[in-house]
């Protein structure tokens, strides 16, 4: 058995004294793990940076085989986010709940080019607004969809402001106001511009805290809990980041 893709660096773990078993999200095999040997010089392990992209070449006897990678690396994004603290927890987020939630060896194509948009994205002044953007494509991916382009009470498209804990699915201002305490709120910017007007003129900063909790409501009820996983460190602590970080708007 032989193949050659392109992946994304999730996690290392030591074999013996100069190996590590790699695991990868790669383009056409999925979440994909294999031996890499001389992995601890020090060349290898800039290259085995979680976040990195890489070219690897996987062989084994069998297929059921943990096998063997080849990499070479083809972007450096954990050098790059080396002095920003944020987006580098997002980063070791994202690949920590990926490593921690995919199936082995089930194609995401849809997933592993979300991803890497997700890094570009983390070089940018907005990068929560794309990290939670991935969080929501990530629940999708899973069977978890959010459906947060129409009011699940009235249809409607326009000043969508809550989501429905129970559904996922959006809820109008109005047609939700008076059970707004048992709602999620949806921040504008994940309402594709039809978000409420009040919504719309929240700041940033409580905005993507919303999102956060959001997000972070589904993943803990639907694939935590439901599936008996421990939470991912990393996003805990890129959340408390967060909560320290962006500055509490007054109302």
């Amino acid at each position: 058995m032989d193949w050659r893709d392109d992946g994304i660096v999730l996690s290392t773990r030591k074999l013996g004294e100069n190996a590590v078993r790699l695991s990868v999200l790669t383009r056409d095999y999925g979440r994909h793990a294999g031996m890499v040997r001389g992995a601890t010089s020090k060349s290898m392990r800039g290259t085995l940076e979680p976040g990195n992209e890489v070219r690897v070449g996987w062989s084994a006897r069998l297929a059921e085989h943990l096998g063997q990678f080849r990499c070479e690396l083809t972007g450096a994004h954990a050098a790059d986010l080396l002095l920003s603290a944020g987006p580098l927890m997002a980063m070791s987020s994202a690949c920590a709940m990926l490593d921690a939630t995919l199936p082995e060896r089930e194609s995401h194509p849809d997933l592993f080019h979300g991803t890497i948009a997700l890094l570009s994205a983390l070089k940018a002044e907005q990068w929560l607004p794309a990290y939670i953007r991935w969080e929501v494509g990530l629940l999708e991916e899973l069977g978890y969809g959010l459906a947060l382009d129409c009011c699940a009470a009235t249809n409607a498209t326009t000043g969508l402001a809550y989501v429905s804990p129970k559904s996922g699915r959006a809820v109008a201002e109005e047609a939700g106001h008076a059970y707004r305490d048992r709602l999620l709120p949806l921040p504008a910017f994940l309402a594709g511009g039809q978000g409420s007007d009040a919504r719309k003129a929240a700041p940033l900063s409580d905005q993507i805290r919303d999102g956060l909790k959001l997000t972070g409501f589904f993943i803990h009820r639907d694939i935590f809990e439901a599936k008996a996983l421990k939470p991912v460190a990393a996003r805990d602590r890129l959340v408390s980041h967060v909560w320290r970080s962006v500055p509490v708007q007054e109302k």
